[in-house]
């Protein structure tokens, strides 16, 4: 056998064993009595999607109604949208964006949306013990490009001004004159500190939300896509990859991928993100630049950054995990030139998440009709407003 002949039998083969597997995958009219009866049989709520929304969901339902049954079901063998693919900021909003969101928005909507991911790290901290995800209060800074105009000193005092008002924090944001000199960056006019924020491990975090699940009895089919469902006046008809199951209340909790419920409120929002090998940096801390739209943070040696969705905004409305040629060029730019100036370093990492957006932030949380409810449209802050999201949806029933 020669070697293109062989290269093509290893690739036939493992094409055929896996697709052997798929087939042995069983349909639920293949279980067993007592698989159907722990499994498909007297589910009060499902909950399709096993990301942060989806367990806040699960553990908010499961306090409200300690005796009912809870199954989630995920398409994924892992959460497939960004919940353990973002950047892990604990954040609630940097000058910067919350400038740009006052001018795209209402007054009113911008600030309900930051109370809702404020009221979300809370319930997020005081769910999960806060070294159980390393979470670490290192605070945030907003980065102002070199060709940037500075902010406004009057804007960034109304700011603090509506977040002692609001939520009584204390002078939020502040500029801070040395980054330069602590950071070693280079094309950056100013920076604002806000020692409010923080970074988490979001797959530590999620671990521990999927281990809460488990010990409250809350159920997971993994591998299960969602195919449709039909709403009667008693119980939600869900059909899925392997069959149909019921339950009196479905909760959608699949943001970017839940456009076809919300065709003109939402879209898919990819991002790129990421990570060099181990080096010797300055960096210690999350960054923000250009409306949030750029992010980074040191992982310990490693730097990651991610963003620049702005540079190709329609190839980045998609579900595809594909990576950007062109956004990974400008990251690595921004590497280059900004975060680790005439510093050389190596890639170890790349990949996309899916984030949910909409001409607006404030997330969706709604009844589709009595028995299926939604919540969705993170506006990319799924780990500040994801727990807040939950409790809200737990209680539309």
């Amino acid at each position: 056998m020669n070697q293109f002949n062989a290269i093509w039998y290893i690739c036939f083969r493992h094409k055929f064993a896996k697709n052997q597997r798929v087939k042995k995958m069983l349909r639920y009219d293949q279980l067993s009595y007592w698989e159907r009866e722990q499994y498909l049989v007297g589910n009060t709520f499902v909950i399709v999607g096993a990301g942060l929304v989806g367990m806040s969901t699960a553990l908010s339902l499961h306090a409200r109604f300690p005796n009912e049954k809870i199954t989630v079901l995920e398409r994924g063998y892992l959460p497939t949208g960004a919940s353990t693919k973002n950047a892990g900021f604990a954040c609630f909003g940097s000058p910067t964006e919350l400038k740009d969101d006052l001018e795209n928005m209402s007054e009113e909507r911008v600030w309900e949306t930051v109370a809702l991911r404020l009221e979300g790290l809370e319930l997020l901290k005081n769910r999960v013990d806060l070294r159980l995800m390393d979470y670490k209060n290192c605070g945030s800074w907003d980065l102002i490009g070199a060709q940037e105009p500075d902010l406004d000193p009057n804007f960034i005092a109304e700011l603090n001004n509506q977040f002692k008002t609001r939520f009584g924090l204390t002078e939020v944001y502040h500029k801070d004159t040395d980054f330069q000199a602590k950071f070693g960056f280079k094309g950056y006019r100013s920076a604002y500190f806000n020692a409010h924020e923080g970074a988490i491990n979001t797959g530590k975090m999620i671990a521990q939300l999927y281990q809460q699940c488990i010990a409250a009895g809350v159920q997971f089919l993994f591998a299960t896509e969602v195919k449709d469902w039909l709403s009667t006046e008693k119980e939600v008809c869900i059909d899925t990859t392997y069959g149909q199951l019921y339950a009196q209340h479905l909760f959608l909790c699949t943001n970017g991928f839940a456009q076809a419920y919300f065709q003109d409120e939402l879209r898919p929002a990819r991002a790129q993100v990421v990570v060099t090998k181990p080096l010797a940096h300055q960096v210690k801390g999350t960054f923000h630049s250009d409306r949030g739209y750029y992010y980074f943070r040191d992982l310990g040696q490693r730097i990651l950054l991610g963003g620049g969705r702005q540079l190709d905004f329609q190839t980045e409305t998609t579900t595809a995990f594909e990576k950007n040629e062109l956004i990974l060029s400008a990251l690595l730019h921004k590497l280059q030139e900004e975060i680790l100036p005439g510093q050389a370093f190596e890639i170890d990492y790349e990949w996309s998440g899916i984030m949910c957006v909409g001409a607006e932030k404030k997330p969706i949380i709604r009844s589709l009709n009595k028995n299926v409810h939604a919540g969705v449209r993170m506006g990319g802050m799924g780990v500040a407003i994801g727990s807040a999201v939950g409790a809200a949806l737990s209680k539309l029933v």
